[in-house]
C-alpha cells in the first residue's frame, strides 16, 4: 500500500480523505504544519506528497522548494482557486502535478496514481525496450533505466519523477520529435486540466539539470526532440 503524505493546515480535511483513499489502497497521514510534515518526509517512508499552497510557518511553494532540495518525491500541489501563476510556479519549483481547490476527491486520487505510476517499472509498451537495454547510454549521458538513474558528465543527476520520464520517453526515440501534447498524455495519463506551458517549464528545468550538456532541441510550432546520438548507433 502507497504512503501519502498530506500536508494541509485544515485539521478536517485528513480524516475524510484517508478514509476515501483506503478505498484505493492508499495510505494517507496527515500533517499540519509545515515543520511537521518535513520531519515525517525526513524520516522516510512515503510514496508522494500532497502540499497546499496556503499554510502556515511557510508557504506550499517554499515548502516545495525545502524537500526538492532533499528529495525526489513525487509532489502534488493544491493550488488556491486554480490560479495559473499558481500552477506555474509550482511546476517551476518541482512540482510533479496540480489540482485547484475546491476539488473532487477522486480527481486527486487519479492524479496520485498517475505519479506513482512513473516510479513503477514501465509496463508491456516497454518491457522488451528495457529487457534489451536497461541502460541507455548517449555522449555524455547514461539513463539507467533499471535503477530510473541519470548520470551525467560529472556524476549523477537528481531528478523529479516528471523530469526522469520526460527524458527517458526522448532517449527512447532520439531525433524524434514529441509535440506538446504527445507529452502532455504521456506524462499525466489523462487529457483534463492540461495547458501547454506545463511542458515548457519541464523541459526547461530538465534543461537546467543536465547543462552543461546542450541535448534537448526545440522546433519551433512542433515540438522537442533528443538532440544526443546513442552510443553505437
Amino acid at each position: 500500500m502507497n504512503r501519502i503524505l498530506l500536508i494541509d493546515d485544515d485539521e478536517n480535511l485528513g480524516p475524510p480523505l484517508a478514509t476515501y483513499f483506503q478505498r484505493f489502497e492508499l495510505q494517507l497521514v496527515h500533517a499540519t504544519r509545515p515543520s511537521a510534515g518535513l520531519a515525517l518526509l525526513r524520516a522516510g517512508g512515503f510514496d508522494a506528497a500532497i502540499l497546499d499552497v496556503m499554510l502556515p510557518e511557510m508557504d506550499g511553494f517554499e515548502l516545495c522548494r525545502t524537500i526538492r532540495k532533499e528529495s525526489d518525491i513525487p509532489v502534488v500541489m493544491l493550488t488556491a482557486r486554480g490560479e495559473v501563476m499558481d500552477r506555474i510556479v509550482g511546476l517551476e519549483l518541482g512540482a510533479d502535478d496540480y489540482l485547484p481547490k475546491p476539488f473532487e476527491p477522486r480527481e486527486l486520487v487519479a492524479r496520485l496514481q498517475t505519479v506513482l505510476r512513473r516510479l513503477k517499472p514501465a509496463g508491456n509498451g516497454h518491457a522488451a525496450v528495457l529487457s534489451a537495454a536497461p541502460t541507455l547510454r548517449f555522449d555524455g549521458l547514461e539513463i539507467d533505466t533499471a535503477r530510473r538513474s541519470v548520470r551525467r558528465l560529472d556524476g549523477e543527476v537528481e531528478l523529479t519523477g516528471t523530469e526522469y520520464e520526460l527524458l527517458l520517453m526522448l532517449a527512447r526515440e532520439p531525433g524524434k520529435v514529441f509535440s506538446r501534447d504527445d507529452i502532455l498524455n504521456q506524462l499525466r495519463g489523462h487529457e483534463a486540466d492540461l495547458y501547454t506551458r506545463a511542458v515548457d517549464i519541464v523541459v526547461s528545468r530538465l534543461r537546467r539539470k543536465l547543462e552543461p550538456l546542450d541535448c534537448i532541441k526545440t522546433l519551433r510550432n512542433a515540438g522537442y526532440s533528443l538532440a544526443l546520438r546513442r552510443e553505437g548507433a
